[in-house]
Formats: structure tokens, sequence, C-alpha cells
């Protein structure tokens, strides 16, 4: 079955299309596809990943299915209701 990862930087962004038997994890295949030769700061067994937008809880366990993206996700620099705060304490 044919999948995707995906990763982007602010400056950079990669989709890697990648054939996989049956049954393959999230995790596989993010380390299958080769995109840590990319994007070295990945480390696949400690990033968010997702399908589609939606977070996946356990990578490892989660199987794909053919046509699947699998999005690999970038810390948060700042919490998102910090944020706010900080945007409405400029204005106020």
């Amino acid at each position: 079955m044919r999948v995707e990862v995906a990763f982007a930087r602010l400056e950079k962004q990669q989709i890697v299309e990648v054939q996989v038997a049956e049954g393959t994890t999230a995790i596989e295949a993010v380390k299958l596809s080769g995109i840590t030769s990319i994007f070295p700061e990945i480390d696949p067994d400690a990033i968010d990943m997702g399908v589609f937008g939606k977070v996946i809880k356990d990578p490892a366990a989660h199987e794909l299915r053919d046509g699947d993206r699998v999005e690999l996700y970038r810390p948060l620099k700042i919490d998102p209701k910090q944020a706010r705060l900080n945007r409405a304490n400029r204005k106020g």
C-alpha cells in the first residue's frame, strides 16, 4: 500500500511517499520513509504524530490504511492559552 509521511518547518516542508506492507504502523512508516535523513532533528520514537490532522495516541500500534498521510508535529513554542493571554494583555 502507498502512504505518505509529512513534516514541515517554517522554511521547508516535505512529503515522502512510501510503499509499505499491509499492517504497517505509523512509526514503522516514518522510519521506512527516510524522512529523518531530510530532517535529522526528528526522533521517530518521541515525536507526536497524526493521520490527516487527527493525533495518534500510540503510533507504534496504529496500523495505517492505503492512502494515509502520517503527519509529524513539531512541539509548540508557547501554550496556546498563554499566547491568547499575552495578546489580550498587549491590547488592554
